[in-house]
């Protein structure tokens, strides 16, 4: 397989099945997995560290760690002991750092306000990117304060970690940033290609400024994937219903891709908080098929692979899908055969 191709893992399926697939993923020439840190449900670290000590080559990424749940210093420290546990592969090591600016509305309900969001972003990513050197540092910022601290390694390799750091931006100002100050952007996943092309504009014009080309920032995107060849009918159902969700609770999303006012407004009168998969049921009834079809890759294999090459066709450098369906098996052949 020459194009990159990845997993992005939720809680929507049993962990272990979830290794067994990693595995699997990993055999059939996958690159890596990237594990969400969503709403209060699994910790992208835990099982981060368990697809590290179940695989040998694959590469693992959190997508994405909000950066106001933890300390700078403790992220550094955790992601420095990955990259421990993964050991390197090529002379590289195996883990990826993904970092996102939280959303609602969970921050507020735990009491976070999400200040700033650019300025908190900038500086956790220069801040941990100096921690990564292993050498002692401090920052003064208005977010991130270290003083006099480094990564203290008493047993293992205490040289510089090879971490790449990437953010989650959907958001133009955050996409310009990311671009600048990132070795990647982590794209969203529930847009079209066409606003796909415009976040990666907005990637390089970022990259310019601190004199990088756009070749030099890795692209991965998510991307949903809602695969049945038996029944593709189901798969549009499950889609709908994500994309529902999303209408509902996401709506600056929905907006990026230029989904009518109208829609967003009457999915949103058929959902509360918190809302019920009867709820999400109900509404995806009112969701045209080429909402879904605009927004993510759905229905058989072929179809899937199509719609994913015009997401890669876009500059996309590793689509990362999100299988919607149980069966993530199937999506797995589905592209390490033919992608």
């Amino acid at each position: 397989m020459t194009q990159r191709v990845a997993l992005y893992l939720q809680d929507k399926h049993n962990m272990a099945y979830e290794l067994e697939m990693a595995r699997y993923a990993e055999e059939r020439g996958f690159s890596e997995i990237w594990q969400a840190d969503t709403r209060l449900a699994r910790d992208c670290i835990v099982m981060m560290s368990a697809f590290l000590t179940h695989t040998r080559r694959l590469r693992i990424g959190s997508g994405v760690l909000p950066i106001w749940t933890r300390n700078p210093a403790v992220i550094a420290a955790t992601w420095s002991t990955m990259w421990e546990l993964g050991g390197l592969v090529d002379g590289r090591g195996r883990v990826m750092l993904g970092l996102g600016a939280w959303w609602e509305p969970i921050a507020s309900r735990v009491g976070e306000t999400r200040t700033k969001p650019l300025k908190a972003i900038r500086e956790h990513v220069e801040a941990i990117r100096q921690l990564f050197t292993m050498q002692e540092v401090t920052y003064r910022g208005e977010f991130v304060n270290l003083d006099r601290i480094k990564l203290d390694v008493a047993y293992g390799n205490p040289g510089p970690r090879d971490i790449p750091i990437y953010v989650g931006a959907t958001g133009e100002k955050m996409l310009e940033l990311s671009g600048e100050i990132c070795n990647g952007v982590v794209l969203n996943y529930m847009v079209s290609v066409e606003y796909i092309r415009k976040a990666i504009s907005l990637v390089e014009k970022g990259a310019q400024k601190a004199g990088k080309t756009l070749a030099e920032v890795d692209l991965p995107e998510l991307i949903v994937c809602s695969l049945s060849d038996q029944n593709p009918q189901a798969a549009m159902a499950e889609a709908k219903k994500l994309t529902a969700y999303y209408l509902a609770t996401e709506p600056h999303i929905m907006k990026a891709s230029q989904v009518a006012e109208e829609l967003l407004e009457k999915v949103q009168s058929m959902v509360g908080w918190p809302a019920t998969e009867a709820d999400y049921a109900r509404a995806s009834q009112v969701i045209p098929d080429e909402v879904a079809r605009t927004i993510m890759a759905v229905g058989t294999s072929d179809e899937c692979r199509k719609k994913v090459s015009e997401y890669v066709d876009a500059g996309v450098t590793c689509p990362i899908l999100y299988p919607l369906m149980d069966d993530i098996k199937a999506v797995v052949d589905a592209f390490a055969d033919r992608f």
